[in-house]
């Protein structure tokens, strides 16, 4: 989509999870463009849909080595390649249940959770060295992940009702809050989490 518009685009295909694959990621993308000014971590799982007392530990090691220790992973070679550069901005994708409870959810909250305050800890230690972290946390956003969500039953009709807004949001509208995040209009933003919900977790 990048290219049929014009802009220029690098695609290399990465395990979160795994740590060598992250420092190759990191390199190859400073190889090509030279440094690495703004980051955004945005790839996760949601696990399957079970309560905590029956989730699978595959499941939840899965869900979490992608959703937290992935975050994670991406932030330490982003962060040492900002360090040698002289600064940069971070966006982590956080959640809406990084802040409040899902049932049926317990991995992907509590990874979530994990990504909300591993983005406050890491905000504050690079603050001074002109690296800007923060995170959205999505509500309710039409992608691949919400649709396998919503064929569960009766789960789109909860969801709508759960909005204050009365629509379920768009990929764009998170991109939005992302790119203002990295822009220098957010110069003095550090450690945010700026929810885009549609009113969710305002009630």
């Amino acid at each position: 989509m990048i290219t049929s518009m014009g802009g220029e685009a690098l695609f290399i295909k990465t395990d979160i999870s795994k740590a060598p694959e992250v420092e190759e990621l990191i390199r190859q993308t400073v190889t090509h463009y030279g440094r690495l000014d703004f980051a955004h971590n945005n790839a996760a799982v949601e696990g399957i849909i079970a309560p905590t007392a029956d989730y699978p530990e595959d499941e939840w090691d899965r869900t979490i080595n992608t959703n937290l220790k992935g975050t994670w992973l991406c932030m330490k070679y982003e962060i040492r390649q900002m360090l040698q550069q002289g600064g940069g901005a971070i966006v982590n994708t956080a959640s809406v249940v990084g802040l409040v409870g899902a049932p049926g959810l317990p991995a992907y909250c509590a990874a979530k959770g994990g990504v909300v305050q591993l983005t406050k800890a890491a905000a504050i230690e690079y603050a001074k060295a002109g690296i800007r972290i923060n995170a959205v946390c999505p509500g309710s956003i039409y992608t691949p992940m919400l649709e396998r969500l919503l064929a569960q039953p009766g789960v789109e009709a909860g969801a709508l009702a759960a909005l204050p807004i009365g629509r379920i949001g768009t990929p764009e509208e998170i991109a939005r809050a992302v790119i203002w995040l990295c822009s220098a209009a957010a110069s003095y933003v550090i450690g945010h989490l700026m929810v885009v919900d549609g009113g969710l977790v305002a009630q």
